[in-house]
């Protein structure tokens, strides 16, 4: 995998909303451009980051214009997506990767950011999977970690993660790369181009606002589709605000993924603190980590 190069002081940062739309949130973006600034950071605002067509920022060709441009302006060290929500896969096969791949650089996101991702790993290039501008809090001191370890992303400092344990942790230990992210977004690329190859790779996945049975229905297309069949671990990480059903499911979303993954020997663990939730820490996808599983803590550890 291509690793871009870590960002340092003078360096600048291309603000871009591919997906959702950013109605009344200039504010988080102006906080976000300052908070670049206050790493000794610049930061460029897309021309289209506020524009409004129906659920998106924009139309398909104004947010894949401010994507393309920053992919392809040589001064940009890193794109940073403003928010998720839903529109990224609507611009993928719109972009080109020509100029790109003469100059590498960071894509920051995450959720529907997924997609984008995909692509990216795709294409030969690590991501960084991490907060983005409106996951800032008027008060920072309320998302310490999220803020700490994007910082630690971006520039190139080492990340490690302890993890509290879980009765439903399989134990094992496994050195591989880690890919993967929203898992509705990974279900989303079945069939295409940028579903993901996870041969000898360590998925990670994350969820928000599913029902149970949606989530093991993915998991099973997934399953049927052969995604797991040379995985090397499963990584887990919030699972959001699921929706009750009128039929309850039965068991807790832990026994859920178990059960889905259970022909499977790799190491499964959970409490991954990354997705959805205030603390959302970074991760470098298409970087090697070794993941350490045991039933009363798990360990992440990129490697350099």
């Amino acid at each position: 995998m291509i690793q871009p190069e870590y960002l340092k002081a003078g360096d600048t940062v291309a603000i871009v909303a591919p997906s959702g739309i950013l109605k009344n949130r200039q504010g988080e973006v102006q906080q976000a451009v300052d908070l670049l600034k206050s790493w000794g950071l610049h930061a460029v605002v897309g021309k289209h980051v506020f524009s409004q067509a129906n659920h998106f920022a924009g139309t398909d060709d104004e947010r894949c214009e401010d994507f393309q441009k920053a992919m392809d302006d040589p001064t940009i060290s890193a794109i940073w997506c403003a928010r998720g929500g839903y529109g990224a896969v609507r611009i993928l096969d719109k972009l080109d990767f020509t100029k790109l791949k003469t100059q590498p650089k960071w894509l920051i996101g995450y959720s529907d950011i997924t997609a984008l991702h995909n692509l990216f790993h795709n294409q030969g290039f690590e991501t960084i999977h991490a907060m983005m501008c409106v996951s800032l809090t008027k008060d920072l001191t309320e998302i310490p970690e999220t803020v700490s370890t994007f910082k630690a992303a971006i520039f190139g400092e080492s990340l490690s993660y302890t993890l509290k344990g879980s009765s439903y942790n399989k134990p094992g230990v496994v050195t591989a790369p880690i890919v993967g992210g929203n898992l509705t977004m990974l279900h989303t690329m079945l069939g295409s181009s940028t579903s993901i190859n996870t041969s000898g790779k360590i998925l990670f996945i994350e969820e928000i606002g599913e029902y149970k049975y949606h989530i093991d229905r993915m998991l099973q297309s997934l399953k049927r589709a052969g995604y797991f069949d040379n995985c090397a671990g499963v990584l887990v990480g919030d699972m959001t605000k699921l929706r009750k059903n009128t039929t309850l499911w039965g068991t807790s979303i832990e026994q859920l993924i178990l059960d889905a993954l259970a022909d499977y020997d790799f190491p499964i663990a959970f409490n991954m603190p990354a997705g959805h939730e205030k603390d959302n820490r970074a991760m470098i996808l298409g970087s090697t980590v070794k993941l350490t599983v045991d039933k009363d803590k798990s360990t992440v550890v990129f490697e350099k």
